[in-house]
């Protein structure tokens, strides 16, 4: 599909290149699909497009939220790429996300703050209720010796934990839900617990739990997901692969959520500015990124309705 934005000298590029056996997902660099473009590369991270789905209304008493994930091969951890089912959510007002990456890092312990990237896992982080106020690890509870942490304000103030997860080509279901109820900083507080489920386990993986201010939860009327391609200290300057992923309909409370209208945006500027290289389709319930070679997008195709069927 994505051949018929691309020149013809950058077809032949990309065909003259024969990826390694053990890459699916090998592209030329994005240094060398820029410039066969024309192109800019803003820094990273880049948000190759964004998902986004518009409700009936805000949902009441918000107890869970699942999305099903499907990627069509293996992405080795040579990449740094994040599938993002929950790009950006808010339950009270209170913002966070997850999903899982190729390259997680973090701390290992709430006391031992040294980063380390030990490869393919899964996040849900969570920011305080003004991005400005520092939130502390007091807001994370771990499922095993090998979940990371951290809580730091280079992206708004957040806390997040993380736990090694050998995802690759296959389906998945990223979800959190509503558990306990305890008393916090003179108030009451409630853990909802992120897991995340390949579909022919027979159980769902823990990865960790964030304390979030409240007991009764709205959750808002909408919701959103991304794929990106972003840095680390260990691979600065990640290749983007060539990958097709697919986010499920949203499910609410274990229903799928009153959708409005669902649209794609591709960011080209700004935080998560991103290089051409993806496009969105809607296949059935499926919202479709397809990522691929470098090429250059009007403006008019910057965002688009995507016409998914319940």
């Amino acid at each position: 599909m994505l051949a018929k934005f691309l020149p013809f000298t950058l077809l032949l590029l990309i065909a003259s290149v024969v990826p390694a056996a053990d890459d699916p997902c090998a592209q030329p660099s994005p240094e060398e699909m820029a410039e066969a473009v024309g192109a800019r590369l803003p820094p990273r991270p880049w948000h190759v497009a964004n998902v986004w789905w518009n409700f009936e209304s805000e949902i009441e008493d918000f107890t869970s939220l699942e999305i099903d994930i499907t990627i069509d091969r293996d992405v080795p951890d040579t990449y740094n790429l994040y599938v993002s089912p929950c790009g950006i959510a808010k339950v009270n007002g209170l913002q966070f996300y997850g999903g899982i990456q190729t390259n997680i890092n973090g701390w290992p312990s709430k006391e031992e703050r040294v980063r380390v990237h030990p490869g393919k896992g899964a996040i849900f982080s969570r920011w305080s209720s003004d991005l400005e106020t520092p939130i502390g690890l007091n807001h994370v509870r771990v499922a095993g010796e090998d979940c990371l942490v951290e809580s730091a304000g280079y992206e708004g103030e957040f806390a997040s934990v993380r736990r090694p997860f050998p995802w690759e080509k296959g389906e998945y279901t990223w979800s959190i839900v509503k558990g306990e109820t305890i008393e916090h900083d003179g108030g009451r507080a409630t853990w909802f617990t992120c897991w995340v489920k390949e579909k022919s386990a027979e159980e769902r993986f823990e990865v960790g739990s964030l304390l979030f201010e409240g007991e009764q939860f709205t959750f808002w009327d909408r919701h959103s997901a991304f794929v990106e391609v972003y840095s680390t200290s260990k691979i600065p300057r990640s290749g983007i692969p060539e990958v097709n992923v697919s986010f499920g309909w949203p499910r609410i409370n274990g229903e799928n959520a009153a959708v409005k209208s669902a649209s794609a945006f591709y960011p080209n500027a700004g935080t998560a500015g991103s290089p051409d290289c993806a496009n969105v389709i809607a296949d059935g319930e499926q919202c479709v990124i397809q990522v691929g070679p470098i090429f250059e997008r009007t403006e008019e195709q910057r965002r688009h309705a995507l016409e998914i069927q319940e």
